[in-house]
């Protein structure tokens, strides 16, 4: 950070002498404090200012500290609040209800409060008179149901009967806080408002950029979610888009697409739509040609030539095209894919990491048509490609790090609108012997991501095997089970931990199936009603009247050769 103002000041100095005013920006999220916060800053300020007491206030000396206000001045000189929203406001719609009840009074002193009152308010003329078309806080904060109304508060002192926004609810619970004060308190009812303004004290942090703002809300905050990715570029396509004379249908496009996103996309480190805007960045970074394998940051990447790619209503466009393709992909939909396409999309999801998704995401983009819409045989033998080559990479260079030397180029090509190539990873091909090796060489423990990647590719192995549904809970079975080998130990103690002797099985059959006899893990996998959805657990596994160490050794036999076998189909096993 170049440079860095930080100063405490008082409500009054803090608003009076900000002549540009304070500017709550588009990005931010909508103002949410509700009647719980303004109840306890009301009662913070009572209890602080002592009414009933006065003479027991030292001005000089009674301070309450409210918080701090990270801002940064914009291009057009305003502060830009990126930290501190919702006190401020808060604050605001607090001293508009003390002006509009004061300023009915003909007491001098109530009079005098309203002059002070004046300049934390609104600009005011060279004469001191308050121009209030021009408040010291303007709200940018994108919201089609409630646009404006704070501003008309500040400005007419009304709240209308039928408005349910919180800046309304918060304004009409501050006025009638004030009507039970000031009756309660009938002479020295200004003092409040007085000391609220002089005693109430701010920390004001002035970054010199909007990056280095957010950094300092990302390390101050404690009791709030940091702006997203998302929310600053939301910020972009609203002044693109309002430029245009369209604001309320980007906001309403806008509140479609997270709506949508967040029912497929869990919050992780970002928002859900920070997630869409990660898959989509592989896209354009593929189509822009991007050789390097270090990617940037999301903001980063996005921000790249004053938000050129977020100033294109192609982009939202093609946003919402991949939300679309991503939700189809959730809800499993017969309609958009075929059951094969579907049962490969199924074992990616039990991927070890989410490369697969990006490399997705590109294809979808590069090769939907115009109704958004894929050949499901060139997408399924996409997908065949691309589970091959990771879930062996997964196996013998662990890590997201390492998939990006193969992945990267093939999304350059997939990208690449004069070649059309179809990804065939024909430089990273691997050795039979050294994936043997591999196999022989790794623990398959049940907390390791590996085995239960393995399993799933295994068991939709075979064509027989049924779709099954994502939000299935599937845990990972001991055949042989661990407390048999308690009491009848195995030739060898490591064949308990081998794929051979492991399977996915839902949670609910694996409790009720933990007994050590195999003839009771039998019963249970092939009931008729409740039994497995695995079909090579229930059918092949179970069609044994036992399962002993040579089972064991067997089904590991066959796992391994069979996932030699589909790395040969898709040519990824090197030829002598």
């Amino acid at each position: 950070m170049k440079d860095l103002n930080i100063e405490s000041k008082n409500i009054f100095g803090a608003l009076s002498e900000c002549k540009q005013g304070f500017l709550i920006p588009d990005y931010q999220r909508p103002y949410a404090w509700g009647e719980d916060e303004c109840q306890q800053l009301w009662d913070d300020f009572l209890e602080f200012a002592k009414p009933g007491e006065w003479g027991d206030f030292d001005y000089d000396k009674e301070r309450y500290f409210l918080g701090s206000i990270v801002t940064f001045k914009n291009e057009e000189g305003k502060f830009e609040v990126i930290d501190g929203q919702q006190r401020l406001t808060t604050i605001l719609l607090l001293l508009r209800a003390f002006h509009q009840r004061y300023s009915q009074s003909k007491d001098e002193r109530c009079e005098e409060v309203c002059r002070q009152l004046n300049k934390c308010l609104w600009k005011v003329s060279e004469e001191g008179k308050p121009l209030k078309g021009n408040p010291k806080i303007m709200s940018n904060v994108v919201s089609k149901e409630h646009s404006g109304e704070f501003e008309q508060i500040i400005t007419e002192g009304e709240a209308g009967e039928k408005w349910e926004s919180n800046y309304a609810k918060n304004y009409n619970f501050f006025l009638q806080k004030i009507d039970r004060f000031v009756g309660k308190y009938l002479s020295d009812n200004f003092y409040l408002p007085i000391r609220i303004m002089n005693n109430v004290t701010l920390l004001l942090i002035e970054a010199d950029s909007q990056l280095s703002a957010l950094r300092i809300f990302s390390t101050l905050n404690d009791r709030g979610l940091p702006l997203s990715d998302a929310d600053i570029f939301k910020s972009q396509f609203y002044k693109f888009f309002n430029e245009k004379g369209r604001k309320d249908e980007f906001v309403e496009r806008w509140k479609q697409l997270e709506e949508r996103v967040s029912e497929i996309f869990a919050s992780g480190r970002g928002s859900p739509m920070d997630e869409l805007f990660t898959r989509y960045m592989y896209f354009e970074w593929a189509r822009q040609g991007i050789r390097t394998n270090t990617t940037k940051a999301l903001r980063d990447f996005f921000s790249a030539g004053n938000y050129k790619l977020l100033k294109d209503e192609v982009t939202l466009q093609n946003l919402e095209k991949l939300a679309n393709f991503w939700k189809q992909v959730a809800d499993q939909d017969p309609e958009a894919f075929s059951e094969e396409v579907l049962k490969r999309l199924f074992v990616l999801n039990y991927a070890p990491n989410g490369m697969w998704t990006y490399i997705c995401s590109v294809y979808f983009l590069t090769r939907c048509d115009k109704e958004g819409k894929l050949n499901n045989e060139e997408f399924l033998a996409f997908l065949r490609r691309i589970t091959a080559l990771i879930f062996s990479y997964a196996l013998t260079i662990p890590g997201g790090n390492a998939l990006r030397t193969p992945l990267y180029p093939a999304m350059n090509e997939l990208a690449d609108e004069k070649s059309k190539k179809d990804v065939t990873f024909e430089n990273f091909k691997f050795k039979e012997k050294d994936l043997r090796e591999t196999f022989k060489m790794t623990k398959f423990s049940n907390s390791r991501a590996i085995t239960r990647t393995i399993l799933t590719w295994y068991a939709f192995n075979f064509q027989d095997q049924k779709l099954l549904e994502l939000t299935d809970n599937f845990q990972l079975e001991h055949i042989y089970a661990r407390n048999r080998h308690k009491v009848q130990p195995l030739k060898k103690a490591d064949m308990l931990e081998s794929l051979g002797n492991k399977s996915l099985l839902e949670r609910k059959i694996n409790i009720s199936a933990s007994d050590y006899q195999f003839e009771d893990k039998r019963r249970k996998y092939t009931d008729e009603k409740s039994g497995t959805k695995i079909w090579e657990l229930r059918e092949q596994v179970a069609s044994n009247k036992d399962f002993k160490y040579k089972d064991i050794e067997r089904r590991e036999m066959q796992i391994v050769d069979a996932f030699i076998e589909f790395l040969k189909q898709e040519d990824l096993i090197e030829t002598a």
